[in-house]
């Protein structure tokens, strides 16, 4: 019933989200990994627990990946080739044996050993680890997700703590709109306009802050302007379109597209 890199939404008031890492069939468990977490790390759930969730409606699969990385826009410097390279090279060596890269104790061994025949810190390595689980176990997912400060017309560097653009009105700091950030953005959009005739952004916008955002701070919410600013960027808004006050119809509008990148197997 599950797939390697499924993306299951646990509802609820506290729900949270988690990908399908690896089916294990001959011990029946599903290794997870819990997506939006910074301190995520595989954990194994019987398939069955999983299976049964599903069935009574406190698990549902989702048809868009929100975690997933986005196509890298072409051309790719060689300067992010080489990191994506670094980093393929140790995930794919690392997961050479998926049960024991799982396990604490194993995958603290395999990382040292890595790490000291490679010249990588083990934490290099465990933050290339991460973003691989986290952002669809594919290649794309350990390019950097960065662009060129100052470039017209390209999405500028994401620095941690400062926030870019310009100061929010109100004590609210803001968040950054990163590549993970951009796709909640896009697979909101699309929920939305796929259970409502008329596309309205700042009711998408809403619908957002309660599916994927619920229980966040006000100073770790996108604001709306983002959410605008990133479906025109992206273009992830559908044609017909709702606004709260009159505006030109964008020319050329197309539905949202979503990349499916195989995982490792």
């Amino acid at each position: 019933m599950f797939t390697q890199n499924d993306v299951l939404e646990y509802t609820g008031m506290h729900g949270h989200m988690i990908r399908v890492l690896w089916i294990d069939r001959s011990q029946a468990l599903a290794w997870t990994y819990r997506l939006g977490s910074q301190a995520a790390l595989p954990e194994p759930v019987l398939l069955a627990e999983l299976e049964e969730a599903l069935r009574a409606g406190g698990v549902r699969r989702l048809l868009v990946d929100p975690f997933a990385a986005a196509p890298p826009q072409e051309p790719v410097p060689q300067g992010y080739l080489a990191l994506q390279t670094k980093a393929w090279s140790a995930v794919r060596a690392l997961h050479a044996d998926r049960q024991a890269l799982y396990q604490p104790r194993e995958r603290a061994i395999l990382m040292a050993g890595y790490a000291a025949a490679h010249g990588i810190s083990k934490s290099s390595i465990l933050r290339y680890l991460r973003r691989y689980w986290e952002r669809g176990q594919t290649p794309d997912a350990l390019l950097p997700d960065y662009g060129n400060s100052g470039a017209p017309g390209r999405t500028r560097a994401v620095t941690a703590g400062i926030k870019r653009g310009r100061p929010r009105k109100g004590e609210a700091t803001g968040t950054n709109a990163d590549e993970r950030m951009r796709a909640i953005f896009r697979a909101a959009a699309a929920r939305y306009a796929a259970s409502h005739d008329d596309f309205s952004r700042r009711a998408a916008y809403r619908q957002m802050l309660g599916d994927f955002f619920q229980g966040q701070d006000a100073g770790g919410l996108p604001s709306f302007g983002q959410f605008n600013y990133w479906l025109e960027r992206d273009a992830a808004a559908p044609p017909a379109v709702t606004l709260t006050r009159p505006c030109a119809p964008l020319p050329g509008r197309a539905a949202p597209r979503f990349a499916h990148h195989a995982a490792m197997p």
